[in-house]
């Protein structure tokens, strides 16, 4: 049912007086089934009906059935009307199901008598869920029909649907989303591939022997990310609250203790901008595993997303929404920050560049700097601005500054640096990864230079957290620990934008 475009002499929408007065037409066909069925069927809504069959499961059945053939088989299933066609003692009606397959009910004046008909004709209308029963057919067109005996009102609409005829537009498919799975094929295929999105990155877990847990949500402070939080408040602890912005910390106390090999899917809210990659909440991905590092850590990433889009498109070739082939497979490229930033913008810049130098550069490239700028924060925009544009294959790139990483072990052989990697897919970050920083001296220094840059007005640094240090101090195994948004995930593999990849995205 997917429309890509409008055809010219399509319907227009109704307008406000129009879908007044149909609700009107719609509410007084209710009270007539509420009034003639009250002791039969539970008039206009049941709260039960005898069905035997999906509308699925009977196309699968009978995928075969020649044109004009009859079956001997009887069946019982509902689906809601989409399109509808009253030829005098024929009535024709396309029932669909939830997953967007369908089937024909035919409703013949020989069938079901006359009072049956003219009750359909007379109480049936587009969007309503009807239930019927009858023969399976094949229509003289081919079409996989049910010859009705019987019918009943599964669940009237009092509102009509969206002319399918039309495109929603995005504001109304976000807003509306459940009139966009009604509509819109490919709104119900994101929902299917997001769930088998979660159902492979668990499979690949658990072959690896992760295991999953849930860390909390409401958090006495915020941490495990540079990020603006949401403030809440609780009466029973008559404290503020933070929504968390990242689940790292707690998931680093199970790795400390014992639980070696770990991760969660769950939501993070980020106080911030929303575009077409961002998401004030958003599902999030987070894993450790003990005794690895940001190499061992990156290697299960490519293979968890790898299989991800096998599981969707059956290929590491996916196909995205615009029609695009983007290849996800092979062994991906590993990128040094500085070599790259040094070799697109034909100026060296290192670890030890001076901040003064790079407002400079930053000043000659055009390349605004950040609020509260500092060596790493300067380093990164810069990346962004002459090498991020030209990656096209799957990317990580790797090492980055100390000052914008507090959670990260420094490079083992190249001072200035941690050992982290981004992952660029479809011009965008997709995951993050790390060697964690375990040693509880180091990480409380990297808190204190953070609760300094929150005390001149950085709203995203981070603070002490005393309690993730007291874990530390028990003594944290050598760790890789990785971060991915599964609504960018689902970008990477559908092409589309994250508001179509969450089912009910927050909108203004």
């Amino acid at each position: 049912m997917t429309n890509t475009t409008a055809p010219a002499d399509a319907p227009a929408e109704p307008t406000e007086e129009e879908i007044f007065e149909q609700k009107a037409v719609r509410l007084a066909k209710r009270e007539r089934l509420i009034a003639e069925r009250a002791d039969a069927s539970g008039g206009a809504y049941p709260v039960s009906l005898p069905i035997t069959d999906t509308i699925p499961a009977l196309r699968e059945r009978f995928a075969d059935l020649e044109a004009g053939a009859e079956t001997g088989v009887t069946a019982a299933v509902a689906g809601r009307v989409i399109s509808s066609r009253n030829t005098g003692k024929l009535c024709f009606a396309t029932l669909q199901a939830g997953d967007g397959s369908r089937i024909q009910a035919m409703v013949s004046l020989a069938a079901v008598g006359d009072e049956s008909l003219q009750a359909w004709k007379e109480l049936v209308d587009l969007g309503d869920h009807v239930f019927v029963t009858g023969e399976v057919i094949s229509s003289r067109r081919g079409e996989l029909s049910i010859m009705v005996s019987e019918w009943a009102i599964a669940a009237k609409a009092i509102l009509p649907l969206p002319n399918l005829h039309n495109d929603l537009s995005e504001e109304n498919r976000v807003r509306s989303r459940f009139l966009d799975l009604i509509v819109r094929d490919r709104a119900r295929e994101t929902v299917v591939a997001r769930a088998k999105v979660n159902a492979s990155l668990r499979e690949t877990f658990a072959a690896h022997g992760f295991l999953e847990v849930e860390t909390p949500m409401l958090q006495v402070q915020h941490g495990g990310a540079s990020a603006r939080p949401f403030i809440t408040n609780s009466n029973a602890f008559d404290a503020d609250l933070y929504l968390r912005i990242a689940p790292e910390l707690f998931l680093k106390r199970a790795v400390v203790g014992g639980i070696d090999r770990v991760f969660e899917i769950n939501r993070n809210f980020r106080n911030e901008g929303a575009d077409s990659t961002h998401s004030p909440e958003f599902a999030m991905l987070e894993a450790y595993q003990a005794y690895s590092d940001y190499n061992g850590i990156a290697d299960l990433t490519q293979e968890l997303i790898q299989k991800a889009a096998i599981a969707v498109a059956g290929s590491t070739t996916v196909t995205w929404a615009d029609g695009t082939a983007y290849d996800l497979g092979g062994q991906w490229d590993r990128l040094p920050m500085y070599g790259s930033l040094s070799e697109a913008s034909d100026r060296e810049v290192t670890p030890e560049t001076p901040l003064t130098e790079l407002l400079a550069f930053a000043a000659d490239a055009g390349v605004e700097a950040p609020p509260h700028a500092t060596h790493g924060k300067l380093v990164e925009e810069l990346w962004e601005h002459f090498v991020k544009p030209g990656l096209t294959r799957p990317t990580f790139v790797m090492d980055f500054p100390v000052d914008t990483s507090p959670l990260v072990r420094e490079h083992r052989s190249i001072p200035g640096v941690v050992e982290k990697w981004d992952l660029y897919t479809r011009g965008f970050e997709l995951a993050t990864g790390y060697s964690e920083l375990v040693d509880p001296v180091i990480q409380r220094e990297r808190f204190v230079e953070q609760a300094k840059l929150a005390a001149r007005g950085d709203l995203e640094a981070m603070r002490i957290d005393e309690e993730f240090l007291r874990a530390l101090e028990h003594g944290m195994p050598p760790t890789g620990g990785m971060g991915m948004g599964i609504d960018r995930l689902l970008m990477a593999i559908t092409g589309l934008g994250i508001r179509e990849t969450i089912l009910f995205p927050l909108v203004k």
